[in-house]
């Protein structure tokens, strides 16, 4: 590695060990982050594939720059989150990019009764590779907006209703009929004890729309589905150290450019944390739900997956991260297509372990060092291989 790119990191830690220009009550901060990071197969080549260019690994540095605002009057809470990032990489320059992140939220209240959230958010980041064979730049952005209001109309009962606007688009031409917008508006009827614990019937429509046909063979079709869900909502506060939120309930997709063009079934997610006194906290979760997949096979997935956490908080100044994460995803082929590899042909898992440390020798400066596995099966009917990936990142954080 050359010199000139070691002397960022130089110049960010005398940056941050200048005496802060804002104090940590204060509104408005200045944050700063210098990351470098090396992956043994970033493209997510197949097992047994030599890579493109012979190549298979590589490693980033990311210099990252912005503004946080967090801020209430009265009744009213506002904050603001503004990043600008660029991220080099060392063989596949080809890939480097410039990431934004802008997230802004309005917490509002009116009386005691009612009270909401209003909001946006819009990314720039490079998509990731787990299904997508290319060693091009493909630059995803996601522009999101909601709003959300929730009225106690009664000591132990309430109504929220929610509506949202999520949008992804593509950089490369290729990956362009993959660009969609989804729409969310859900209501909720909710009851509320005594411990805090609430029990609530959720109702919640996604309409997903595809400006541009999907070409498959001779013929193009439009993945735009139209998703009904009904769930229950629980959130149960065993005791002080426990939590249970579980949303779980029946899940109906229409989707006509695959098969009968409807589907539906039992999907949700059950979160559970455990905090007992001292330094550990855990975390679990199972979840079963559609989702859609940008492939000219299959039109969207059946995942099932669950995760384990837990966070050692070894001094006052280290934390340990400690995650694991395996998902199965069923798939389901489009009218007309050949299946091959008969059941195992139309499903993959995905499993993700990762370690994460982190040290703040000052409150306004964080070190973190990380490492994660991941492996996938592949899919035949698909035509993706298996492969495994191991990771590692550093980085310094600091804000002013």
């Amino acid at each position: 590695m050359s010199i000139p790119r070691l002397r960022p990191l130089a110049f960010f830690l005398v940056f941050a060990a200048a005496p802060a220009g804002a104090g940590p009550g204060d509104a408005l901060h200045v944050i700063g982050t210098l990351a470098y990071g090396h992956d043994d197969n970033l493209l997510r080549v197949p097992d047994g594939s030599p890579g493109y260019d012979n190549t298979r690994g590589d490693a980033w540095w990311t210099r990252e720059a912005g503004l946080v605002f967090d801020k209430t009057w009265s009744r009213q809470h506002l904050s603001f989150l503004g990043k600008l990032s660029k991220t080099d990489f060392d063989h596949f320059s080809q890939l480097d990019y410039d990431g934004k992140d802008v997230q802004a939220n309005w917490f509002w209240q009116l009386g005691k009764r009612l009270d909401g959230k209003i909001g946006a958010t819009y990314q720039q980041v490079l998509a990731p590779y787990t299904d997508f064979a290319s060693s091009e730049r493909n630059l995803r952005t996601f522009r999101s907006r909601f709003a959300e209001a929730d009225w106690r109309f009664h000591p132990t009962w309430r109504v929220r209703a929610g509506v949202q606007r999520d949008r992804y688009a593509y950089e490369l031409l290729s990956q362009r009929y993959n660009d969609r917008t989804e729409n969310t508006s859900e209501i909720e009827l909710g009851y509320l004890a005594r411990s805090d614990s609430t029990v609530g019937l959720v109702a919640r429509r996604v309409k997903g729309r595809y400006p541009y046909p999907r070409p498959v063979g001779p013929f193009s079709v439009n993945d735009n589905f139209t998703q009904d869900e009904l769930k229950l909502h629980v959130l149960w506060k065993a005791s002080g150290a426990t939590e249970l939120d579980a949303l779980v309930g029946h899940t109906r997709r229409k989707q006509p450019s695959f098969g009968a063009g409807t589907t539906s079934g039992v999907a949700g997610k059950v979160k559970a944390s455990w905090q007992p006194r001292g330094k550990m906290r855990y975390s679990a979760a199972v979840w079963r739900d559609f989702a859609p997949l940008e492939s000219t096979v299959v039109s969207y997935t059946l995942n099932k997956g669950a995760s384990l956490g837990a966070q050692w908080d070894a001094t006052a100044r280290v934390r340990v991260n400690l995650d694991a994460v395996a998902e199965r995803r069923n798939y389901n082929a489009r009218s007309g297509i050949v299946v091959t590899g008969g059941s195992d042909g139309l499903r993959d898992s995905i499993r993700t372990a990762s370690l994460r440390a982190t040290w703040a020798p000052r409150p306004t400066l964080q070190l973190t060092a990380g490492a994660a596995h991941q492996a996938r099966s592949g899919s035949v009917t698909l035509g993706t291989g298996s492969f495994t990936s191991n990771s590692v990142t550093v980085s310094a954080s600091a804000q002013f």
